[in-house]
C-alpha cells in the first residue's frame, strides 16, 4: 500500500520533533536545569568557611544538587534568618541557628522536623545536652554543626614570666589580677580581650554569665525585670572597668571573630569566650601563638551557676524550603560522623568541628590533638539552662533568655552596655535605662502589667 506524501512528511517531521527533544535532555543546559538548587544561609566562623570548602564533595557526590552560599556576619544572619522565617520570606532552604532559636521557632510550627537524616546517622551519639537544646516535644529540629561552652584562654609564655600559676577553677578577682601584671600595650599586648561588640549574642552572651556568677539573673520568678540591681551593678562595673584598664582600643566593636583575631596574632594575655576557638588556636595554620596558649574552665565569681555558657550553631531546614528532602540530605552530611573523619583528613584532627557528638571526644587522634578536649566537654556537660543562677528564674538559658522577645530586649541591653564601656554613659545611668525599657517591653507584651 502506498503511504500519501503528507503522512509521510509529517512522519518525519514528528521523528525530527522527537531528536530534537531528545538532544535536548541530554545536553548539558538541561540538566542544568535540572538541578535542585540549595540556597544555605550561614555564619562567617571559621568552622562555617571549611564547612563551605568541603561541601565541593557533597556536590561531586549528589550531582543533582547544587549549593547555594549566603554568608553573614553573627548579628547580620540572625536579623536576616529571624526576617524571613518570620515573614514566610522561603529565600533559604538550609539555616544556621542556635539553640536559643530552634525551640522557640519549633514551637511556632516554623523548622521541619529532622526525621529524613538516614539510618546511619546515629543521633543518640551527639551530646545530650547539645541534642536536647535543640530538641521540642522530644523531636529534633536542628543538627548542632559545633557546639559550645565558655572556657578561659591565657598565653602560658606571658603567665609564666610573670610568674602566674592558674587553677583549674580561676575566679574573675583573679583575672583582674593576671591582666594587671601580663598588660603591656607598648609591646602591642593587652590584658584581656572580651566581648564589646552591642549584640544578644555578642556583648550580652558574656555579660550575661558574668551576671549570673555575681549572683544576678535576667528576670524574677513573676517576670519582673531585675536588671537595676546590686548584682548587675557590680558585675556591669566590673566589666567595664577590666576592659577599659586593661582591654585592647576599641574593645566596644570587638566580638568573637574580632577578637579571635586579635589572640590568634599575640595580642591578648586573656580571653574569655567560646571554646569553639580552642581548636582555631591550637592550629598553626590558624595561629601565631598555637603553642602559646593555656586552657582553662571559665572564671567564677560568688556562685558557679551560669559562668559558663551553653550554646549550638547548627543546621536547620525552614517550613518554607523548596526542597526539603535535599535540605535535609546536606544537613544531614554536614553534621555526620563522615564529615568529621573527612575534615580530619583534609585539615587535620584539631580542626574538627567540637562539642557534637561522644565519637569525637573518644577519639584517640581527637584527644591526642586537642589538649583542650577535656575540658571542653567537661564545660558543656556541667552547663544546665534550667539553672542558669543562683536564684530561680522563670527561663531557661544561660546567656539567653528562651522567650521569643528576648533578641529585642537583649540587642536594646547591649547598646546600653556599648555605651557604658565607652563612657558615653554611667553604668548606673546603664543600668536604669535598661530597667526601664525592658520593664515597657514586658507591659506591652503581656508578660506583666
Amino acid at each position: 500500500m502506498r503511504i500519501p506524501r503528507f503522512a509521510k512528511v509529517l512522519a518525519a517531521f514528528l521523528a525530527g520533533v522527537m531528536l530534537v527533544q531528545l538532544l535536548h535532555a541530554c545536553s548539558p543546559r538541561s540538566q542544568a536545569a535540572e538541578k535542585t538548587t540549595l540556597t544555605i544561609a550561614t555564619v562567617n566562623n571559621g568552622d562555617m568557611v571549611v564547612m563551605q570548602e568541603l561541601s565541593r564533595q557533597f556536590e561531586k557526590a549528589n550531582p543533582t544538587i547544587q549549593l547555594r552560599w549566603v554568608v553573614l556576619e553573627e548579628n547580620v544572619l540572625r536579623q536576616r534568618t529571624t526576617t524571613d522565617i518570620a515573614s514566610q520570606g522561603g529565600q533559604f532552604d538550609v539555616l544556621t541557628i542556635g539553640s536559643y532559636e530552634t525551640p522557640i521557632w519549633a514551637r511556632r510550627d516554623w523548622l521541619t522536623p529532622l526525621d529524613g537524616l538516614g539510618a546511619n546517622y546515629d543521633v543518640n551519639d551527639l551530646l545530650k545536652p547539645i541534642r536536647e537544646g535543640l530538641s521540642h516535644n522530644g523531636k529534633l529540629y536542628a543538627v548542632p554543626f559545633y557546639g559550645e561552652s565558655s572556657m578561659l584562654y591565657y598565653r602560658k609564655d606571658l603567665f609564666e614570666k610573670a610568674g602566674i600559676a592558674v587553677p583549674e577553677q580561676p575566679t574573675y578577682p583573679q583575672i583582674r589580677e593576671w591582666a594587671n601584671k601580663i598588660h603591656d600595650p607598648a609591646r602591642g599586648v593587652y590584658g584581656v580581650c572580651l566581648r564589646g561588640k552591642p549584640g544578644w549574642g555578642e556583648n550580652v552572651a558574656f555579660v550575661s554569665t558574668l551576671v549570673n556568677t555575681y549572683g544576678g539573673r535576667w528576670f524574677d520568678m513573676k517576670w519582673q525585670p531585675t536588671i537595676d540591681t546590686p548584682a548587675w551593678k557590680e558585675a556591669t562595673s566590673f566589666y567595664v572597668d577590666l576592659l577599659n584598664k586593661y582591654g585592647p582600643p576599641g574593645a566596644s566593636s570587638n566580638g568573637f571573630n574580632e577578637n579571635l583575631a586579635l589572640f590568634s596574632t599575640g595580642k591578648c594575655g586573656m580571653w574569655v569566650d567560646a571554646t569553639v576557638a580552642a581548636g582555631l588556636l591550637s592550629n598553626p595554620k590558624e595561629s601565631q601563638v598555637y603553642d602559646k596558649v593555656g586552657f582553662a574552665r571559665a572564671p567564677i565569681e560568688k556562685y558557679p551557676n551560669g559562668s559558663n555558657w551553653l550554646w549550638a550553631w547548627a543546621l536547620a531546614v525552614p517550613k518554607t524550603s523548596k526542597s526539603p528532602e535535599a535540605a535535609q540530605k546536606f544537613v544531614a552530611w554536614a553534621t555526620s560522623k563522615e564529615y568529621i573523619q573527612l575534615v580530619a583528613k583534609e585539615n587535620g584532627w584539631v580542626a574538627v568541628p567540637p562539642g557534637t557528638r561522644t565519637s569525637t571526644y573518644e577519639n584517640p587522634n581527637y584527644r591526642k590533638a586537642a589538649p583542650f578536649a577535656e575540658i571542653v566537654l567537661r564545660a558543656i556537660q556541667s552547663a544546665d539552662i534550667t539553672r542558669p543562677s543562683a536564684e530561680p528564674t522563670p527561663y531557661k538559658g544561660v546567656q539567653y533568655v528562651d522567650i521569643p522577645e528576648f533578641q529585642a530586649i537583649g540587642s536594646s541591653v547591649g547598646q546600653t552596655l556599648a555605651a557604658a564601656l565607652t563612657k558615653r554613659t554611667s553604668v548606673d545611668e546603664a543600668l536604669r535605662q535598661s530597667q526601664r525599657s525592658t520593664e515597657r517591653f514586658m507591659k506591652h507584651t503581656g508578660y506583666i502589667e
